[in-house]
């Protein structure tokens, strides 16, 4: 999940030349929004291992879909990740499910055949 996260600042980052370019520009407000949030994910990378962090992780995608108001594009970079956020979040309980249940491959007998 921390992998995760310094790709979305990445991605985050790199919407600073497409938001300097649109017809607002970049202004204090837009710049300070996009790196203060970068910032934010790079600290949530490090506390990935706690049980609260996979639904800090899902919140900040709706304050980024919120920053539909500074541009769009960053709208849009906030419904892509949220459906990643989802779909890690569906995978880790499926992993969980068959842990629990002991259906992961690990967990299965070995056969002599």
């Amino acid at each position: 999940m921390a992998g995760t996260l310094i790709l979305e600042v990445i991605v985050v980052l790199l919407a600073l030349p497409v938001v300097s370019a649109s017809h607002g520009g970049l202004t204090l407000g837009t710049g300070g929004f996009l790196i203060g949030f970068a910032v934010v994910l790079l600290l949530l990378a490090g506390v990935q291992g706690r049980p609260w962090a996979l639904w800090v992780n899902l919140a900040m995608q709706a304050v980024l879909i919120a920053g539909w108001a500074v541009h769009a594009a960053v709208g849009f970079i906030g419904l892509v990740f949220a459906a990643v956020w989802l779909l890690i979040a569906y995978l880790r309980a499926e992993v969980k499910r068959r842990q629990e249940r002991g259906l992961l491959p690990g967990q299965q007998g070995t056969s002599t055949d």
